[in-house]
Formats: structure tokens, sequence, C-alpha cells
């Protein structure tokens, strides 16, 4: 489990916050997938309330994961302190896992298989590794980027 001490965050800048998360959050509200967007929706650990923010799901080698390109993201926080506990929303549906912190061999290559997938949308924030670049590379930057695997609940 990748340890809370490193707490590497790179903040949206205007547009993200105000225009692009706002736009595919809508889209997906609507039931309307943005290469595989969903709105994530966690419970905040110091209000309690539900939290909610575009997150890209990733299905890789049949599991399903979410990675936090901008790093120690409120969201993973808030799943984090909530036993992993959060809620995938696309439309009306709502789909309830418990998400479990992965790393090591298995995080390098979901890492690999989510730049392969988004590179264009979030490289900037993994500087300047991608897809193709060795596993160093990968190990470099890995524990800047919580990863997940989600269990489905009933």
């Amino acid at each position: 489990m990748t340890t809370t001490t490193t707490k590497h965050y790179r903040a949206p800048g205007v547009f993200t916050r105000r225009i692009f998360n706002p736009l595919v959050a809508g889209l997906t509200r609507l039931g309307i997938s943005v290469l595989g967007s969903r709105v994530l929706e966690a419970r905040g650990r110091v209000s309690g309330e539900p939290r909610r923010v575009p997150v890209n799901l990733l299905h890789h080698d049949g599991a399903q994961y979410l990675v936090a390109p901008r790093g120690h993201a409120q969201w993973v926080r808030n799943v984090r302190a909530d036993g992993g506990r959060l809620v995938l929303l696309l439309g009306r549906r709502r789909d309830g896992y418990v998400a479990t912190e992965i790393d090591g061999a298995e995080k390098l290559a979901v890492l690999r298989a989510y730049l392969r997938r988004w590179k264009a949308e979030v490289g900037v924030f993994f500087d300047g590794v991608d897809a193709d670049s060795d596993e160093t590379e990968l190990r470099r930057i890995a524990d800047r980027h919580p990863a997940f695997r989600l269990d489905r609940v009933a």
C-alpha cells in the first residue's frame, strides 16, 4: 500500500475546475461516458457529505481500476478515509464499489495501461513518463499516483 507521507498533488487550473470537469461531469450525469468517464461519489472525510468528481474508469485484464493522475487528490483521501467505499455514477446508474489500493507489479501494469489509454488527457501529470517508458521510470513516479482496484458491492 502506498504511504500517505507522500502528499504529491497537482491542483487543477481554472479551465479544468470551471469548464472541463463540469462539462465531463454533466455529460456523465446525462449517461454519456467520455472515453470511460464516470462521476466518483465518495463521502467527505470531514463533512460526511457526498463529494463528486469526474474520473476515468480503466478496464484492464478483466478488472476495473481508478488512477489518480494528479496525485493524492481529495477524492483519494476521502476514499481511503471511508474504508475504500465509493460509488461510480453514469447517468442514473449508481454502482457501489470497494476500492483496494494497489502497488508493485500490478500497479506498474495499471499505470502503463492508464497512460496508454489517457496520455493525451493526463500525460502532463506523469513527468514525461508514458506507456512506452521502461519499468524504472514507471517506478520513479508510481508513489505519486495512487491506484485502486475496484470490487463491486451489492
